[in-house]
């Protein structure tokens, strides 16, 4: 970790930090499809939230899965916080409080997506079921409140727990008490990236409508479908949101570093430790006027970890990050990469899908983020219910699934992935409402049900 750093070349100019997202152009040829999804680590019998310390803690976890996978450890003061695959690139990582992250390999196609997800979730079956171990696929923590949740010994996290406590309300739950699935996905020209960004960025809201899936909290209904969302528009808002400039004129890979020099800085690694630099300046950086590290320019690698501190709904990297839906089942893995990639990846659907926002203000985008987060399907935008809407980007998405042609050898192409929004769409109801059915009916209002029936 501290080579990386420090052997990087140091800034030269702002053609730097561009280049530093303008290298991710790839042609379609060479498109991937990388998901990463958390999952929240609990006692069978306890239904608390498992350590990390002991022989049945977290740690000990991810000693046995390198061990049957011999994938190198990723160390943090001697401790073991991650693993990485180096011959594919993914990597199993951990979050704050506990919850064990997939980081999947750049995949071509979505069959494939799936069964990297099966054949990591059996490899931890094979490892927990002895430790009485279970893992729950929610949007945030049903019942455990922060002082129940341990803290991973990853030493980013004593750097942003504080500051996070200052920026926002909810910014130690973001932490600590929620879950995502994501989808990672790339471009091929600053172009083709504005269009992908844009149409995903209005769209987000959709999706964590129809992935809502986090309707308790502390014990109870919280009063939203997905108190996930109600987190994050209550985290940190320097460094979240809808990116209302990238709707603008102009909007480009350089638009999007001046958005990044203004966002607080965290820390930068220095000799294999963070320093703690919460709330600084990368362009005080940049002049070498950083109190902790006075006279000391960045580096490439300073920055690329700069980037990975930003929070928006989508985050452009050298690839496009979707960041807006809750964790949930092993289907909702599967089918939140194919909701994206049948909409980003053929360009029939995307030209589709910025038709279908092209008229949506940015006063209506964020509110839209704001009222899906208590309402999800039932929320509307520019004089339609999320429902209707979503069932259009159901159909994009869709047709660009089928247009990409990938079968498997049933021969079903991964349009299949798809199923759990056909479902959801056809109920009218979200995961999170299937849940607060289930609570207010046969579980007689006793939420440790949850602790069976939503499990992977």
């Amino acid at each position: 970790m501290a080579n990386a750093v420090e052997n990087s070349p140091l800034i030269e100019s702002k053609a730097d930090l561009i280049y530093a997202l303008e290298k991710g152009c790839k042609p379609k040829s060479d498109w991937r499809i990388g998901t990463e999804h958390e999952k929240f680590v609990f006692c069978k019998t306890s239904h608390q939230p498992v350590p990390y310390e002991g022989e049945n803690g977290i740690g000990a976890i991810l000693i046995e899965i390198q061990k049957r996978t011999n994938w190198t450890p990723l160390l943090d003061k001697g401790n073991i916080i991650g693993l990485k695959d180096e011959s594919t690139g993914a990597s199993i990582s951990l979050e704050p409080g506990g919850q064990l992250e997939l980081s999947g390999a750049p995949l071509e196609g979505l069959h494939d997506t799936c069964s990297e997800t099966g054949n990591h979730l059996r490899l931890l079956r094979g490892i927990t079921d002895k430790l009485n171990i279970e893992f729950l696929g929610l949007g945030v923590a049903p019942e455990w409140s922060l002082d129940d949740m341990p803290m991973m010994p990853k030493s980013r996290y004593g750097i942003m727990k504080p500051y996070m406590e200052h920026v926002g309300t909810l910014g130690t739950s973001m932490m600590f008490r929620s879950c995502t699935v994501q989808v990672n996905l790339d471009f091929s020209s600053e172009q083709d990236m504005v269009k992908k960004l844009r149409a995903s960025l209005a769209l987000q809201p959709i999706a964590t409508a129809l992935f809502a899936n986090s309707p308790f909290i502390d014990g109870k209904p919280s009063g939203y479908l997905s108190y996930r969302a109600k987190i994050w528009q209550n985290t940190d808002n320097d460094r979240t949101g809808m990116l209302d400039f990238a709707f603008e004129e102009g909007m480009g890979f350089e638009r999007y570093v001046d958005y990044a020099l203004d966002v607080p800085m965290y820390f930068v690694m220095r000799k294999g430790e963070f320093v703690n630099c919460a709330g600084e300046s990368f362009r005080a950086f940049l002049k070498g006027e950083l109190p902790q590290l006075p006279g000391e320019k960045p580096t490439i690698a300073d920055w690329e970890d700069h980037l990975s501190t930003l929070f928006p709904e989508v985050r452009l990297k050298t690839f496009l990050e979707m960041r807006g839906a809750d964790a949930g089942p092993w289907d909702s893995i599967c089918a939140l990469p194919a909701l994206w990639t049948g909409l980003l990846y053929d360009e029939a659907a995307l030209d589709g899908a910025l038709q279908l926002v092209k008229d949506w203000t940015a006063e209506q985008r964020n509110q839209l983020r704001t009222d899906v987060a208590k309402t999800a399907l039932d929320a509307e935008i520019n004089g339609r219910k999320v429902l209707d809407v979503a069932r259009d980007v159901y159909d994009l998405a869709k047709s660009g699934l089928v247009a990409r042609g990938r079968k498997n050898y049933e021969g079903f192409d991964e349009s299949v992935f798809l199923n759990m929004i056909k479902t959801t769409l056809e109920t009218e109801k979200t995961p999170a409402q299937h849940m607060l059915d289930a609570y207010e009916g046969p579980w007689g209002g006793d939420i440790t049900k949850i602790y069976t029936e939503r499990l992977f």
